[in-house]
């Protein structure tokens, strides 16, 4: 082995001494009391170790294989990896950008009528509920690992364009131009990768104002869960086509094994960080954000996307809290909807920010899965076992959990016109006595089946062949 042979054993190893340090520091974030994890029950830890792994799996795809020159769309969140609260009912998806640079994105959806407001066909293969592109500027969420990252002026969103707007052509294939400007002779589909900002960069003065976009991010939301299919997104730097990166090499190896590290090590502080202190799960303290921070058994004020919260998809409303409940109990919730949006859902999570199971289990329902009452109203019931009411949220046995409610807006409405959400906490042998007497219901039999079409479903959004 020549000497510079020896060199580049060593700084591969060094590199991932590194990484390995950095992973056991990542893994100190579920049982060290000054990192903030959740409280330390059997079933905490247990998941906290598949918690962390997740973010093992995300840090291996961020860190080994985005090439803004030849990108491809990955799963920033999955079945695989699970956090933030994810929402049940989202595929969510980016890759990496050059701002500067420009892209095609190309895609085809089957029938996408329900864009348009016009029944789709019915029984039929149909396009995702909605639809959203976003590109930004900046870390994206938990980066960075410092709750500073959430300061105006950090990221930026460059632009946006959802399933509203998007011009499909008759055959259900559309393609998006990503570039800093729209050219002048251009009528298609077009979202902006440049920005110029008007207030300067909170921490680094030295940060331009032109704010060019290094990610694109999405969701493709599912409503019916039988018939909406994933749409299948390439992407491709203009001018780059054919060509292939450099060689391998020792000191691109180094640096991703340690940014890999990093990325896991950020993340878990991050998000102990985000639910522990913004969020008040365990209690509002210092940092907590006022009407923001989560209630137990009740939720708190809805509020818009926003960097203070976490961001989060730009065109949702949001509202949360947290389960707290014995097994003889149960919470009631009324979702009421003045302005009708373009998307409803509910989910419920763990105290890691996992959603709760909902392939095998019913840990979330949207707006096409409920059942609304005669008044209109969404009620749901968050129990511990089925109630045999239709519109059930099963905890999985979890004694606590987060709550999320989420509402998509194209076009967000009047505040006084946003949704309302509550929660009331009864007995779980008192359900019925706090429902409308005609509340939709389900028997084992038509659970089973509920069941199996969500099965189908996930395991078709994330196949992978």
């Amino acid at each position: 082995m020549s000497e510079q042979d020896v060199d580049t054993v060593q700084a591969l190893r060094a590199a991932w001494d590194d990484m390995i340090q950095s992973l056991q520091e990542a893994r100190d974030a579920i049982d060290h009391p000054e990192l903030m994890p959740p409280p330390g029950s059997e079933r905490n830890l247990a998941e906290g170790y598949r918690y962390l792994m997740g973010f093992v799996h995300y840090g291996i795809e961020r860190a080994f294989h985005e090439d803004p020159q030849r990108p491809h769309f990955r799963n920033a969140l999955s079945i695989i990896n699970r956090s933030t609260i994810d929402n049940a009912d989202a595929v969510y998806f980016y890759a990496p950008l050059d701002g500067k640079a420009s892209y095609r994105l190309q895609g085809k959806v089957e029938d996408w009528r329900h864009w348009r407001n016009e029944p789709p066909l019915e029984g039929q293969p149909k396009a995702p509920f909605y639809l959203i592109f976003e590109t930004m500027s900046g870390v994206m969420a938990g980066d960075s690992g410092s709750l500073r990252e959430l300061t105006p002026g950090v990221k930026v969103q460059t632009g946006r364009l959802d399933s509203s707007e998007l011009q499909v052509e008759a055959d259900g294939s559309f393609e998006i131009l990503l570039a800093p400007e729209r050219p002048a002779d251009y009528s298609g589909n077009f979202i902006a990768t440049l920005k110029v900002v008007d207030q300067p960069h909170p921490f680094d003065p030295d940060v331009p104002a032109q704010r060019y976009a290094n990610v694109v991010s999405g969701r493709q939301l599912f409503c019916d869960w039988e018939n909406e299919v994933p749409i299948h997104l390439e992407l491709e730097q203009i001018g780059a086509e054919g060509t292939h990166g450099a060689p391998y090499d020792a000191v691109t190896a180094a640096a991703q094994i340690r940014q890999c590290g990093d990325l896991v090590r950020s993340h878990m502080r991050y998000w102990n960080e985000f639910w522990t202190i913004l969020m008040g799960t365990y209690g509002e303290r210092e940092g907590s954000i006022p009407g923001v921070a989560f209630p137990r058994n009740a939720f708190n004020q809805v509020n818009a996307a926003a960097g203070s919260t976490g961001g989060g998809q730009s065109t949702n409303l949001y509202a949360g809290g947290v389960f707290e409940l014995a097994p003889d109990e149960a919470l009631i919730i009324e979702n009421r909807v003045q302005v009708p949006p373009q998307y409803i859902g509910f989910q419920l999570g763990n105290l890691w920010g996992e959603s709760i199971e909902y392939a095998n289990q019913t840990g979330s329902l949207n707006g096409y899965q409920m059942t609304p009452d005669e008044d209109g109203v969404f009620r749901m019931v968050v129990a511990h076992r089925d109630p045999g009411v239709a519109n059930w949220l099963d905890t999985s046995g979890h004694p606590e959990g987060f709550l999320t409610a989420r509402w998509a807006y194209s076009s967000t409405p009047d505040k006084a016109e946003w949704p309302q959400i509550t929660a009331s906490k009864v007995r779980f042998d008192d359900i019925a006595k706090h429902l409308p007497e005609n509340t939709a219901r389900l028997d084992p039999a038509q659970r089973r089946q509920q069941v199996r079409i969500r099965q189908r479903h996930v395991r078709r959004r994330y196949r992978a062949f």
